[in-house]
């Protein structure tokens, strides 16, 4: 397949710069676009779960990109992963969620996996991702889950270097149990970045780059 056209559907605008730069690097040349709307991460974290109404707008969004003209669509946010994977049943084109080339990566490398997260409402759907992408894979995966609790409240409070300590804390924790760890939370992969070698005693996934080089690869 030959696409020309990326559509991004995202949950913060925050993500537009970071995507916009990996596109840059991992498909360049090729046309994107962004659609966002922050009050579908919003409305997951007040219900402190994926509604069917949040549902309905993650698919709409999906919709409207491909009206738009996206060949292949990327959905960056992993709390709504299970309207993006309706979405996908529903478009003429690919619709991705973000940390599906994650999940498989850190299955390949491991049975025992960590997911950490900062929310709630994202640890259990990367969690379930991670072992559904296990089971398909043929492999019997541990899965360790480790919520930073407080952690994404001070990041939203202003707080960015208590956030970075309580993730950096949880991190080495978590290493102690598994082989590997992946992030549910793209905003917590600069912690990642702060560790020495030394530090990371196993390897740690964010899903962004590891999302775009499996795009170029598959669609581009």
């Amino acid at each position: 397949m030959s696409a020309k056209v990326l559509g991004f559907v995202h949950t913060s605008a925050t993500l537009v710069p970071l995507f916009q730069q990996l596109s840059n690097e991992f498909l360049e040349g090729i046309e994107t676009f962004n659609i966002v709307d922050d009050s579908l991460i919003k409305d997951v974290i007040k219900k402190g779960k994926l509604m069917p109404n949040t549902a309905s707008r993650v698919v709409s969004h999906v919709k409207l990109a491909e009206s738009a003209g996206a060949d292949v669509i990327l959905v960056t946010c992993s709390s709504i992963g299970v309207a993006i994977e309706t979405a996908a049943t529903l478009s003429n084109v690919p619709v991705i969620r973000v940390d599906q080339a994650m999940a498989d990566e850190a299955v390949q490398i491991s049975n025992k996996i960590g997911v950490i997260a900062t929310l709630p409402t994202t640890l259990e759907p990367t969690s379930d991702l991670v072992r559904r992408r296990a089971e398909l894979a043929g492999k019997n995966a541990t899965i360790t889950s480790k919520l930073c609790e407080g952690a994404f409240e001070a990041l939203m409070s202003g707080d960015a270097p208590k956030h970075d300590e309580m993730v950096a804390k949880a991190l080495k924790e978590l290493m102690q149990e598994v082989d590997v760890i992946v992030l549910a939370q793209a905003s917590m992969a600069r912690v990642v970045d702060g560790l020495s070698t030394e530090e990371k005693l196993v390897p740690i996934l964010a899903s962004p780059a590891i999302a775009m080089k499996k795009l170029a690869e598959l669609y581009f």
